[in-house]
């Protein structure tokens, strides 16, 4: 019995060992389970910790170049952190949405997000490479990346990948999904989906593409740089070749579709460079402008639509009128071609709108914008600013000045004292106004400045849109005050506009994505001298171009005020002239203000580019003619004294006055005349 009962006891005890041991391994087994299970869960959760949600992407908002356009709504240029332009895909061609599934993701319509076989098979490229060679990517897996992730090759990033590649296919449709990979993919040379590309490759919008443009497109994503057709186009051609066989094999072209495509000699757009941009100085003016107020995001990711006021034809004839004439003073002087430095700025006369600029010869080698930024002293170009504020204070065209030598206090002048003189170095005795704007006389000019008032002067010429600071000294007369070329423009230009001073403005109209409306901007006019005023100074200008300093400019054969300006040493020739409609201004000189050889005046070095830019620019145009204002009245006058006659013996012009002060033969007889004639 004890036996038999120890034995029933080892039983037993089998038995127990054996539930114990069942036990445990269930329970191991739901412990590991369950182990595992918050393993991954917490992997998971870490993995899809900062995944973003899906959702977003039905608000598709890709970052979108800014678009700069002409007068004429003429693409000028873009800005952009990427050169992108959505396109809606209904207005994508199917051989080119065809091309890319066929190329990039063969399966795209059948699998779910992820095609297994295609990871399968890169997985086993990768443990043969030992490292990731091969990503298997769907559309919808890049898609994820482009949008979300970055694109290190890393498991933990592919992890991602695959899961939100699953909620994407969930969520979208196949269209939506292959609309944000066509507009979202990186198409090589800053362009960034198909339309942006096939602008930059063929010079058309992506719904004209073409099958074999298309194919050559399709064979881009893999590796942008190594297979451009700019640079590398049989490697291009062999990846088009891919494309166009894979298309074939999925049943989307025919076997003589895909050999026609492949035998087509493609044309491409001339690859667009930097230093091509015939209006860069223009351009950077708008960037700064729009940055400055609206911020650098907004203009280089919301794609603005940015309205300017630039002439792109006016702007080429400026840009080659500019180097043409640069070009000629260098051969004459026999300088390196490219040192000497040009500004122009052309600007419609009534609204102020900027047609034309030129900032300098290379925007690449100098960002620095002549036309606006520099400030260099005008010389007899400022002239026409003196005389304005004296015919204001009383005087006329045939009031007499002295011409003859004048010697004034200069505390910076070397013994105290200033000289100044004659450009011929040559004194005429009397003199009228109109003889010594016509003929640019310094003297003459010094003498009204001393009449009128320094201050006067210098408050005027401010109240005409000079902005620079004023030097308040008799040197005024003859131009030693820095001013911008900006700045000389727009006072002439209340001279050319009877009276009113319009603000130069380079955008009309800038508008968002969405179409609303940032700003619209209209010509700001203001009336600040009497229209009379400015009549009477512009009738003098156009003598200087008929028979004075700008004559050279009087070929192009219709009326024309003007006036020259060259300063010392001739280190800066100026010449700024204007029709009723139209108003140019043109500084030549170096950088390091040195000299630009002997006699090149303003109207040698200056004058001709004036000239070659107004001649292009005008060509089409009506001949028009200054208007008189009321209150004007023309009396004859002799020529050399500026006395009323009625002598046929004596060579006689015309001679504007206001109504009211004209003179009379008569009232030169009187002795208070006869003395001012001649002090």
């Amino acid at each position: 019995m004890p036996f038999k009962r120890m034995k029933y006891y080892r039983q037993s005890d089998g038995e127990i060992n054996k539930l114990t041991k069942l036990f445990f391994f269930i329970l191991s087994s739901i412990l590991i389970v369950v182990f595992a299970s918050t393993i991954g869960t917490v992997i998971f959760y870490l993995v899809t910790l900062d995944l973003p949600t899906v959702e977003t992407l039905k608000d598709y908002r890709p970052s979108i170049a800014s678009r700069v356009y002409d007068d004429n709504d003429e693409l000028i240029d873009e800005f952009f952190i990427e050169d992108r332009k959505i396109i809606a895909l209904d207005d994508v061609p199917k051989v080119v949405q065809y091309a890319f599934v066929a190329a990039e993701d063969s399966r795209f319509y059948q699998h779910k997000g992820l095609d297994v076989q295609s990871i399968f098979r890169a997985f086993l490229k990768n443990i043969e490479a030992g490292t990731i060679v091969q990503g298997g990517s769907t559309i919808t897996q890049q898609v994820a990346k482009m949008m979300y992730l970055s694109p290190e090759r890393k498991y933990t990033r592919k992890l991602k990948e695959a899961i939100l590649a699953f909620k994407i296919d969930r969520y979208l449709s196949k269209d939506e999904i292959l609309h944000l990979y066509l507009n979202q993919i990186y198409l090589g040379h800053g362009t960034y989906g198909i339309e942006a590309a096939a602008m930059g490759y063929f010079g058309k919008d992506a719904s004209e593409l073409t099958l074999p443009e298309a194919a050559l497109l399709a064979g881009l994503p893999k590796a942008p740089s190594t297979y451009s057709p700019f640079f590398f186009f049989e490697k291009a051609k062999q990846r088009q070749l891919y494309a166009l066989n894979r298309m074939y094999e999925d049943g989307y072209i025919t076997k003589e579709e895909m050999e026609e495509a492949a035998a087509y000699e493609m044309e491409f757009t001339e690859f667009k460079r930097e230093e091509e941009k015939v209006a860069a100085y223009f351009v950077e003016n708008v960037r700064r402008y729009v940055q400055e107020k609206y911020g650098g995001d907004v203009l280089y990711k919301e794609g603005l639509a940015i309205y300017t006021t630039l002439n792109l034809e006016a702007q080429k004839e400026a840009r080659d009128a500019v180097e043409r004439g640069l070009a000629e003073l260098e051969e004459r002087q026999e300088f390196e071609p490219g040192l000497v430095q040009g500004a122009l700025i052309s600007m419609d006369v009534r609204t102020g709108a900027v047609r034309a600029m030129v900032g300098g010869r290379d925007f690449k080698k100098s960002e620095f914008n002549r036309a606006t930024q520099a400030r260099r002293q005008p010389g007899s170009a400022f002239k026409p600013l003196i005389y304005t504020a004296a015919f204001d204070r009383g005087l006329n065209p045939s009031s007499v000045f002295i011409d003859s030598p004048v010697i004034i206090e200069d505390p910076t002048a070397e013994d105290g004292l200033w000289r100044p003189k004659n450009f011929d170095e040559k004194f005429l005795g009397p003199t009228t106004m109109r003889k010594g704007l016509v003929h640019s006389r310094n003297i003459v000019t010094v003498k009204i400045l001393q009449e009128i008032g320094v201050g006067y002067a210098a408050s005027y010429a401010a109240n005409m849109g000079i902005s620079s600071p004023i030097l308040k000294t008799l040197s005024l007369a003859l131009g030693a005050s820095g001013v911008t070329l900006e700045e000389m423009v727009r006072a002439y230009g209340v001279i050319a506009n009877g009276g009113k001073k319009v603000t130069p403005y380079y955008i009309k109209r800038i508008v968002d994505r969405t179409g609303n409306v940032f700003e619209e901007n209209e010509p700001q006019v203001e009336q600040v001298i009497d229209p009379r005023i400015a009549f009477m100074t512009s009738y003098l200008m156009r003598d200087v171009v008929e028979s004075g300093t700008g004559r050279r400019v009087r070929s192009i054969g219709r009326p024309v005020a003007g006036k020259t300006g060259t300063t010392n040493d001739y280190r800066d020739a100026w010449f700024i002239g204007f029709t009723p409609s139209l108003i140019t201004g043109v500084w030549v000189g170096f950088d390091q203000e040195m000299p630009l050889g002997k006699n090149e005046v303003g109207g040698r070095a200056a004058a001709p580019i004036w000239l070659y830019y107004m001649d292009k620019v005008l060509q089409n145009t009506p001949v028009e003619s200054f208007p008189t204002p009321e209150g004007i009245v023309f009396v004859r006058v002799d020529a050399e004294t500026g006395r009323p006659t009625s002598d046929p013996s004596v060579a006689t012009i015309y001679e504007c006055f206001l109504e009211g002060t004209q003179p009379t033969e008569q009232s030169f007889d009187h002795p208070e005349v006869k003395e001012d004639l001649f002090r």
